[in-house]
């Protein structure tokens, strides 16, 4: 996966049932938070099981991205394509977990395994039980998304460690239409949105590669696979973000001066709390680096010297957050 408007809070004050208002202050919240958490299980179903084809777009900061993507459930079969409109043609054809990235300008695809399962509008990765435990959830207002009718969902954090999230999910599927995220003073930090989608009745062929004659192309496979990082501690994730993967990988750097590409391995660690991700990259520190921050859009970045090591701590947190868990991380004594 990964938004902002300020947050709509509801005060309703009944002078002919004021006999029945402590009973209201103790049950309308349970009944909002029900409600609402009902809403954000259709949201996470529908981006899986629908057929739907749409262009959005995607701000961060002030990078604008516009992006098409076609879905596809065939029996227990997930298909996706998503292409990416602006810059240099990307398309990136998912089935099921493989994952296969087409670059045409170097006449390449790269195959490998999906890691992160939470590409718009699909960005839902946790049981909303368990997102109550850390935001204040409730119904927003109704509007209109790419010309569909919508019910808007707030999520307030209940720490200054995440974000807050506006979702607004299409009425009659729930499939969700619009994410802002929003900073603690309520203004959207990054957003992605729907300008023209089609729900439900999709041709399958839209789900298959552009590029018809692929022969001659470059076929890589990412090594990837699953790792013991234990020796390393991370003690700062913010509650409620829990350990998800822990990976290593070939990353293959290429200048683009004619020079042969070089590879370096990477581990990576990731934590999720069903909304929001943060990952900790680790690899040797042989490189000449300059230790800082930055911040693109939703996402803060820290990279770090740590003995021999380079640390990169990237997440769709706020900066506090990224911080405290730089700080934290330690290698144990074997």
């Amino acid at each position: 996966m990964r938004q902002t408007l300020g947050f709509f809070r509801f005060v309703v004050l009944c002078s002919s049932f004021i006999a029945f208002a402590s009973h209201a202050q103790g049950t309308e919240p349970n009944v909002n938070l029900h409600d609402t958490q009902t809403w954000l299980k259709k949201i996470q179903s529908s981006a899986q099981k629908l057929n739907y084809s749409g262009t959005f777009v995607y701000q961060q900061g002030n990078q604008v991205r516009t992006s098409r993507i076609t879905h596809i459930l065939n029996g227990k079969n997930e298909l996706e394509k998503l292409e990416i409109l602006d810059g240099k043609p990307r398309e990136y054809i998912r089935n099921n977990e493989e994952i296969a990235c087409y670059v045409p300008e170097i006449k390449s695809i790269r195959v490998e395994k999906r890691v992160n399962k939470d590409v718009f509008p699909a960005i839902l990765g946790a049981n909303p039980d368990d997102l109550a435990q850390h935001y204040e959830m409730k119904k927003g207002e109704t509007g209109r998304v790419a010309g569909h009718d919508c019910q808007a969902i707030v999520l307030e954090p209940k720490d200054n460690l995440r974000y807050g999230y506006k979702l607004w999910a299409e009425k009659n599927t729930g499939l969700l239409l619009k994410a802002q995220t929003l900073n603690d003073k309520g203004n959207v930090v990054e957003q992605i949105a729907f300008t023209q989608i089609v729900i439900g009745h999709v041709d399958p062929n839209q789900a298959k590669p552009s590029f018809k004659d692929t022969h001659g192309w470059r076929v890589e496979n990412a090594v990837m696979q699953d790792a013991d990082l234990s020796a390393w501690s991370v003690k700062g994730v913010p509650p409620g973000f829990r350990k998800v993967r822990e990976m290593k990988r070939l990353i293959t750097d290429t200048t683009g001066d004619n020079t042969a590409p070089t590879q370096r391995e990477v581990s990576q660690i990731v934590y999720s709390d069903g909304l929001a991700a943060i990952s900790v990259f680790i690899e040797a520190g042989s490189q000449s680096r300059t230790e800082g921050s930055m911040q693109q859009g939703a996402m803060n970045i820290v990279g770090k010297r740590q003995g021999d090591y380079w640390l990169t701590v990237v997440g769709e947190v706020p900066a506090a957050a990224i911080r405290q868990v730089a700080n934290s991380i330690e290698l144990k004594s074997r």
